[in-house]
């Protein structure tokens, strides 16, 4: 690993009234070189599995979420806060010469938002729908109007009044009865994603006294506009693994359980077709679904299984006319679209409509009266494919740039011949777009405002390339930098990406963005394996026992645009957050001479601990992504990779790790065990510091502008890194 050099002031001897002085050689410390870091206590806990034992010095950092609701903490507690609270003081004592230009990088990014922005509309059995920001707010007006001439606006939920007072405040699951006439919501308030739903009624604007706790946020209304169905979560692990109906005006207690998922490697969720014919409920997991199905105006009725789950038989359902149309990848590695009878819907009774192919991998679907709309990705980029039901016309909507982002928007109307899309690219703001599906023609309803009067995507550059990874295959990689940078060893380039899930790392535009972009930076993003770009085989090849080819793909990114001579060692960064985290932990162990700094963002990196505990949110859900390690063979790959157990004695870069206390989806304590470690063995004297939002989960600030306050921190250490202090 490389140390950056330290400025050394040779100071020459000088000749005073013919009296010769020597001065000694001087090293200017780095700010932070004349702080001491917190130390963490260690505690030795050893963990056996498979006759192996690992020993964990910092396993007591682990809290239950009694404790941290507790309202006096108790010593463990206690012991964690303080230093959690003695992480952030060095953070902040370490990043205090930046203040100045974290809040110039905070005022310039809020500063290209639009503050009084609003959504563009979609229209409802007989409303129009959107979203407002006034001026100075955080949080959004939900609003409506009656499509009629001088219809007068509705505001349905007043975001800012609802989170008055509040250090943290999500809403979701937005959904409006049948006849218009009552809303659902959920809201969180801790940041753990358990939301209480509430409704109101929209007729006399009063809050109902129902409350439905502990759910996923949403609800699927019955046609009779009184019932609706719901997901609850696991109070412990918090899956979400119970469906109940409730009618409005009785008590959650008298609340009826329809489905519960027994098997804890699924999760459950509910929700309504597009037709308004169905209640529609789905079991999941990384291999495997299952569908139920329920007429939305019989709520009181029996449910029925679509096609009965399967090992390794994924599908998903949507309905319309006599049929379910059904997206799988039943004999179809990249997913294939079919149909069957509403009568008879198991796998037997299936008919392709677009049958599998090799070299294209199948999103998702949208069908309309006339034609059918398809969501595919080719050659590492999305496309929108519109098919009319007779087969007469088939075409491809065309964009340009050589990466970009396009899909499908909201589209609630089967009948009719306009599409709704969005587009982005890496030098494009997004737009949501109007496109008659018959002439072709094209309207753009709003594209992204970046309110800086210098900004031009003309004055902005975006690149495909593709690396060769160690294997022979070909990684692509995009990237975008402004016009006029010099593109070599002595450029700054920060490297991102994710790779697992099969989520696949997309192109898109970022006003964020550009104020490393303005400051010489090029923005590179690495499609590695563990994503879906280049199809669901690139999914397989990055996960359970061939994970390390995430890995190795993004060294092989890296050492690619070395290089090529984009950038150097000395002036590379990465960024991942999440399972991109653990794609930060697992890159520094392997190669940290090829980073000059990284951020790792609420990291997942303590992965044989986590799977081998049930009780953790999502650790059952997730074997089939990593495997479990309860299996000898995929414990001791774990254990090769987990980057909390493979932290060595040796030098790292300067490194960044962010991570929130109530974080649901990576416990806090992951990443504070693994700062603690990195604190215990590395060798070098580079910075290394933590930021534990204490009033967050996993998504970080709720408020609107708030979150950019850490985007601004992430900034601010990679810029005065590159001794950019402006």
């Amino acid at each position: 690993m490389k140390t950056k050099i330290i400025n050394l002031f040779l100071l020459s001897f000088v000749f005073l009234i013919g009296c010769k002085t020597e001065q000694k050689e001087e090293t200017k410390l780095k700010p932070y070189e004349s702080l001491t870091a917190p130390t963490a206590k260690k505690i030795a806990e050893e963990l056996t599995a498979h006759g192996d034992t690992r020993i964990d010095n910092y396993f007591w950092m682990r809290l239950s979420d009694e404790q941290k609701n507790a309202e006096t903490p108790d010593a463990q507690t206690q012991d964690v806060l303080d230093y959690l609270n003695a992480e952030n003081d060095y953070k902040d004592a370490a990043m205090k010469h930046t203040d100045s230009l974290q809040k110039t990088l905070f005022d310039e990014i809020v500063g290209r938002i639009k503050k009084d922005d609003s959504s563009v509309p979609y229209n409802d059995n007989g409303y129009s729908y959107y979203t407002r920001f006034e001026k100075g707010m955080d949080y959004a007006l939900y609003c409506r109007k009656k499509l009629e001439d001088d219809a007068k606006e509705e505001i349905m939920l007043n975001g800012p009044e609802m989170a008055k007072g509040l250090a943290y405040f999500a809403l979701g699951g937005l959904s409006v009865s049948p006849n218009n006439e009552m809303i659902s919501y959920g809201i969180d308030t801790v940041s753990r994603r358990r939301y209480t739903i509430h409704f109101k009624n929209l007729v006399d604007d009063q809050i109902l006294s129902d409350k439905l706790v502990n759910t996923t946020g949403s609800v699927a209304w019955a046609n009779d506009n009184k019932t609706v169905f719901y997901t609850s979560k696991d109070s412990i692990t918090l899956r979400a693994n119970k469906i109940y109906k409730h009618v409005l005006g009785t008590d959650q207690s008298q609340d009826v359980l329809v489905f519960d998922e027994k098997d804890d490697t699924f999760s459950t969720f509910v929700y309504k077709s597009r037709s308004d014919k169905y209640i529609i409920s789905g079991s999941y997991q990384t291999l495997s679904t299952e569908y139920r199905y329920l007429d939305a105006d019989t709520p009181n009725g029996e449910w029925k299984v679509i096609q009965p789950r399967e090992r390794d038989l994924e599908y998903g359902v949507a309905h319309f006319g006599d049929h379910f149309y059904i997206r799988t990848n039943l004999d179809a590695k990249n997913f294939k679209l079919v149909k069957t009878p509403v009568n008879a819907t198991t796998k037997d009774n299936w008919v392709d409509v677009i049958p599998h192919r090799d070299d294209v991998l199948l999103q998702g679907f949208t069908p309309f009266k006339n034609h059918l709309v398809l969501s595919e990705r080719k050659n590492g980029l999305s496309t929108i494919r519109v098919r009319k039901w007779d087969g007469n016309e088939d075409h491809y909507i065309s964009f340009n740039d050589p990466a970009y982002v396009a899909y499908t928007s909201t589209n609630l109307d089967f009948d009719t011949n306009i599409l709704r899309y969005s587009y982005t690219s890496l030098t494009t703001p997004s737009s949501v777009i109007d496109y008659n599906m018959d002439t072709r023609e094209q309207t753009v309803l709003k594209e992204e405002e970046v309110l800086d009067p210098n900004f031009s995507k003309d004055n902005y550059v975006s690149e495909r390339l593709y690396a060769t990874a160690r294997d022979g295959v070909k990684v692509p990689i995009s990237l975008v930098y402004k016009k006029g940078t010099q593109k070599n060893a002595k450029t700054p380039l920060l490297l991102y990406s994710y790779g697992s899930y099969g989520s696949s790392t997309e192109p898109y535009f970022s006003s964020t963005r550009l104020s490393l972009l303005d400051r010489g930076f090029v923005f590179a993003l690495a499609h590695i394996r563990g994503g879906e770009e280049m199809g669901r085989h690139w999914y397989e090849d990055g996960k359970l026992l061939k994970k390390k080819n995430t890995f190795t793909d993004f060294i092989d990114v890296g050492d690619f645009l070395v290089k090529e001579g984009y950038t150097s060692a000395d002036h590379m960064y990465a960024y991942g957050g999440s399972a991109g985290g653990l794609l930060m932990g697992a890159v520094l162990n392997m190669k940290p001479e090829l980073w000059n700094g990284v951020v790792a963002a609420v990291p997942f990196v303590d992965v044989v601990s986590t799977m081998m505990d049930e009780t953790i949110p999502l650790t059952t859900f997730e074997f089939d992504e990593w495997g479990n390690p309860k299996n000898k063979e995929y414990y001791e790959y774990m254990k090769s990779y987990s980057p909390y157990d493979n932290v060595e004695a040796k030098e790292y870069p300067n490194i960044l790790i962010t991570t929130g206390y109530w974080d649901s989806q990576v416990q806090y304590w992951e990443p504070a065990k693994w700062i603690a470690k990195l604190r215990e063995l590395k060798t070098d004297n580079n910075l290394l510091i933590m930021d534990c939002d204490m009033e967050t989960g996993h998504g970080g600030a709720s408020g609107r502008f708030e979150r950019y306050k850490r985007t601004a921190l992430n900034y601010a250490f990679m810029l005065d890194l590159e001794g950019i202090n402006k």
